[in-house]
């Protein structure tokens, strides 16, 4: 169990790290705005994925307790999901690109807002969700459903954990991208061997 939840954590920092709309969002409000601004913004993206987590932990659960061999099915699809994500992101350029030109200036509420209805409205973050989570069910003796809340739980906290650290430390992370632009070759590779990777205990 405690190995699946380490593994978890560990798949989902490695993501949060890596350059995406999300953390990009956050990098850019901070320099721009501020520390407190990107916080906001941060505080917006995870209450969000507070809806997609209840939206998987009683879809999924229900469809496991009612049918196990579409369960099956829905393992099969998230690993199909995660082998096109990662040929997604081995065609993407490796290059971190982001600026901080037209950003409008925002309140906090604002922001917060604007965090959590990116998160809210984008269907990739629901269907990633439901590829990703049930990969990681860790216990036969705990019910599904508060499984899937723990998993949600340590992603929002691992990812706050990241975000809020781009959003601290904007200055000096932008800083360093720009001095060592190889950074994002690496963040790309490791992106893809997570994907593959668990696609791959899936598919095994």
């Amino acid at each position: 169990m405690l190995e699946t939840l380490i593994s978890f954590v560990f798949a989902t920092a490695t993501l949060a790290i890596s350059p995406g709309p999300d953390n990009i969002f956050v990098l850019t409000q901070s320099i721009v705005n501020g520390k407190k601004y990107g916080l906001a913004t941060v505080a917006g993206l995870m209450t969000g994925c507070i809806i997609h987590t209840t939206l998987v932990a009683f879809g999924v659960s229900e469809i496991i307790k009612q049918n196990p061999n579409l369960f099956f099915i829905i393992k099969l699809f998230g690993a199909g999901y995660l082998l096109y994500l990662a040929f997604q992101v081995y065609k993407s350029d490796a290059n971190i690109a982001f600026s901080t030109e037209n950003v409008q200036k925002k309140s906090t509420l604002q922001l917060f807002k604007t965090g959590f209805w990116m998160n809210v409205l984008n269907p990739k973050v629901t269907i990633f969700f439901l590829a990703f989570f049930p990969q990681f069910l860790f216990s036969d003796t705990l019910s599904n459903v508060v499984q899937f809340y723990v998993l949600g739980g340590l992603f929002i906290l691992t990812s706050f954990f990241i975000f809020s650290s781009i959003a601290i430390l904007a200055g000096k992370i932008s800083d360093y991208i720009k001095q060592h632009n190889k950074v994002g070759v690496y963040l790309k590779w490791a992106q893809i061997v997570i994907f593959v990777g668990i696609a791959l205990l899936i598919l095994v």
